[in-house]
């Protein structure tokens, strides 16, 4: 009905749709179960919640682990239509994309399928304006958690980066201005970013690194304690003393005296 039509793909276990090629645009929505999904020569896992956008002309195939029901939307492309796609051309999808959605994304993206279906089932006069405005939203809600998932994976390389370079300069005198001053954003954010992967702030991080390296010479050589509080990255023993102890709940001459003693 005015060029979308909805419909289910049902596979089986171990059930593969061969590599192939449509003059339309594509989703596919994944209800439940398991299975792959190749996109122009990249190979996906696609289980319940994901969906794939697949422009006119992109090679792929479908195949199932287990038991895989999907729901197939395809309609005209409209990179290729005027008026009021106009605006939107720089948001729409140029390459085929393979996307998890999260719950809130799924539970929307659910929601507009099954009004997209209950209005092709009216076949009424009102029916394909109906259709035409819940594919909009729906192409909106994938655009958007295409973006979303643009900004996560660029958060996560920052934090990685951040994390790489504690972990090679934990014996310098870091600040947090120094790190989010390489990245480019405020402290906040930046503690923000870290914290939402690796669940602390990068300098608890750093503290954390360091700690580690000291309970090691403490506990493994006989190295004065100023010697290690140098080694580690502090720059006066009563800092080193306060980090430790804090970390520790215990002094570094406690932690040495216990943990050498079991050593031997």
């Amino acid at each position: 009905m005015n060029g979308i039509h909805l419909y289910e793909s049902k596979h089986t276990e171990s059930y593969e749709v061969k590599i192939h090629h449509h003059d339309s645009v594509q989703i596919l929505y994944a209800i439940e179960g398991q299975g792959s999904i190749w996109l122009d020569g990249q190979q996906h896992d696609f289980a319940q919640d994901n969906a794939a956008f697949i422009v006119p002309y992109s090679e792929h195939a479908v195949s199932s682990d287990s038991h895989l029901t999907l729901l197939v939307l395809a309609f005209d492309d409209p990179a290729g239509q005027d008026g009021l796609y106009e605006r939107w051309k720089p948001y729409l999808y140029s390459r085929s994309e393979h996307l998890k959605l999260n719950s809130f994304q799924a539970s929307e993206m659910r929601l507009l399928l099954r009004k997209l279906l209950f209005e092709q089932k009216q076949a009424d006069p009102l029916s394909g304006w109906a259709m035409h405005n819940l594919l909009q939203d729906i192409y909106l809600l994938l655009v958007r958690a295409k973006q979303s998932r643009q900004v996560q994976d660029a958060n996560g390389l920052r934090a990685e980066r951040i994390r790489n370079y504690i972990d090679l300069h934990y014996y310098d005198s870091i600040t947090s201005e120094e790190l989010s001053g390489k990245l480019g954003i405020s402290i906040r954010q930046m503690n923000k970013i870290f914290k939402k992967e690796y669940q602390m702030t990068p300098m608890q991080y750093l503290t954390e690194v360091r700690m580690a390296l000291a309970k090691k010479l403490l506990a493994e050589s006989d190295k004065d304690i100023v010697s290690i509080c140098f080694e580690v990255g502090y720059e006066s023993l009563p800092t080193f003393y306060r980090a430790f102890k804090m970390a520790m709940s215990m002094s570094p001459n406690k932690y040495r005296q216990q943990h050498q003693t079991t050593a031997e």
